[in-house]
């Protein structure tokens, strides 16, 4: 009885997993055998596509032919043992060195001239089949990208939505991912100490696992969470159509401190940090730690060279924190200040957007026009990719601050009005934040040692001078001229 090989493929792992082709190829297969009176010597199982050249199992059957551990091979069509040209025509030198090559599904006598035309014309059809369904393929990935969806799996911390769907903001994984932009935008954390802190609040890959290092890395280098699709492979950017994930300025930041351009820095959170100001020069007095304490000096060489300790103003403050009240009147003076303050930045809002969406329409009128002059070949794709890039960037920017500015307003009154509500039960407050707001919302002068402060009783003004600045340990800012 003649011994010859046994041969069948799919083309994914998936397919050899879940489907019944090969089962199916090799019950034909051993049909046909069975017919032939012919005894299958070995069987080679291969999960990969016939498309590509180098496929293990296929060359490792190759060579076990050469060697003559067996007459020949049978398969069960010929498009199950090449689907590109040059594997069929190694088959084909096997061929004419007296190997036999059978189809299980085929009646194909390789052994005459006809047949073997056959054969060839065949095995052309299965290589321009593939060649036209990588087309079609190519075709609808690109096509997917110019309408602004992502045609391959979503990034961490965005949802696969099924195709022709734009992926979504995952809400568990996602605002994960944005506490990593803003540590990293801060210059104080390095890749490895954001990657152990972020498993600590529960980030994990969809498989559960940690994320690595590199993968950090990848995360940070991202555009997509800007909302731009960039294609590594052929370093091409489109703009997308999901939810932008991180602030433009956060991600910005990110990259500059990835490539050096700004470095991390270890920063001390001191408790009056720009809170007190030299009475002689009016600067802004500079904290310093030294030998464990906590000391505030006027670095202006014409002033004195006056400190005050930390603990020397928290004991100076302490008298006042406890006169600090708001009257009625004093109150609705602040409260119309405020008022005038935010219609104001309304009217400053309403003008920056729509000079923002003139801005935004011009550029991508500017897109169209360079992706018309790569089309009509006018300009060259060494040109065109950095170029449409920069004004996808761009655009981000510009997207970004509208978002901002667009839900922006709302925070800003919510915000006046919890700080009003604030300073209004201040005197049932405990002396401890009592006295912190008493710092905020007062003007501190420092001079020969000592805390020189404007009356506690009466608040309005002050407060009104002060003009609302962010406050890093209450949290929130109320300000007319309020910075986004």
């Amino acid at each position: 009885m003649k011994s010859y090989f046994g041969y069948v493929r799919v083309s994914t792992v998936k397919q050899g997993e879940k489907g019944s082709s090969l089962s199916e190829q090799r019950a034909a297969i051993e049909a046909y055998a069975q017919r032939h009176d012919f005894l299958i010597a070995e069987w080679f199982e291969e999960l990969e596509t016939a498309a590509k050249q180098g496929r293990p199992i296929f060359t490792r059957l190759l060579k076990a032919l050469q060697s003559g551990k067996a007459r020949g091979v049978i398969t069960h069509k010929i498009d199950r043992s090449a689907r590109n040209l040059k594997d069929w025509a190694l088959l084909g030198d096997l061929i004419d060195q007296g190997i036999e090559m059978h189809f299980a599904h085929e009646s194909i006598d390789l052994t005459s001239r006809g047949g073997r035309l056959s054969a060839d014309i065949q095995a052309v059809v299965a290589a321009d089949y593939i060649r036209n369904l990588r087309e079609e393929v190519r075709k609808g990935f690109y096509g997917r990208l110019k309408q602004g969806l992502y045609p391959l799996k979503a990034p961490i911390g965005y949802l696969d939505r099924g195709g022709g769907q734009p992926k979504t903001i995952d809400p568990l994984r996602g605002p994960l991912i944005g506490q990593a932009f803003e540590l990293y935008s801060t210059g104080t954390w390095s890749l490895q100490t954001i990657n152990e802190e972020l498993y600590e609040r529960g980030l994990r890959t969809k498989a559960g696992r940690r994320v690595s290092r590199n993968g950090f890395s990848t995360i940070l280098n991202n555009p997509f969470y800007v909302g731009i699709i960039r294609i590594e492979k052929t370093n091409e950017s489109y703009q997308g159509v999901h939810e932008p994930l991180i602030d433009k300025r956060i991600f910005d930041r990110v990259q500059a401190i990835l490539r050096g351009r700004v470095t991390h820095r270890r920063w001390h959170l001191f408790r009056y940090q720009r809170l007190l100001r030299c009475a002689g020069c009016g600067y802004a007095l500079i904290a310093e730690l030294k030998k464990g304490r906590v000391y505030y000096r006027c670095h202006t060489r014409s002033c004195p060279m006056t400190t005050v300790r930390e603990d020397r103003v928290d004991e100076l403050l302490r008298r006042y924190a406890l006169q600090f009240r708001l009257d009625d009147a004093n109150f609705q003076d602040i409260r119309d200040d405020i008022d005038a303050a935010l219609a104001e930045r309304k009217t400053i809002v309403a003008n920056e957007r729509r000079s923002l969406a003139l801005s935004l329409s011009a550029l991508d009128e500017r897109l169209a026009r360079l992706t018309d002059a790569y089309a009509d070949q006018l300009v060259d794709r060494e040109i065109y990719l950095p170029r449409k890039e920069k004004l996808l960037d761009e655009r981000a920017g510009i997207v970004s601050r509208l978002t901002v500015l667009e839900h922006g307003g709302d925070s800003r009154r919510a915000r006046a009005d919890r700080v009003l509500e604030l300073i209004k039960t201040l005197g049932n407050m405990p002396f401890s934040i009592r006295m912190r707001i008493c710092v905020i919302s007062s003007k501190h002068d420092l001079e020969l040692g000592r805390i020189q402060r404007m009356p506690c009783n009466s608040l309005a003004k002050p407060l009104r001078q002060c003009r609302f600045r962010r406050c890093r340990h209450l949290g929130w800012t109320a300000s007319g001229q309020t910075s986004n």
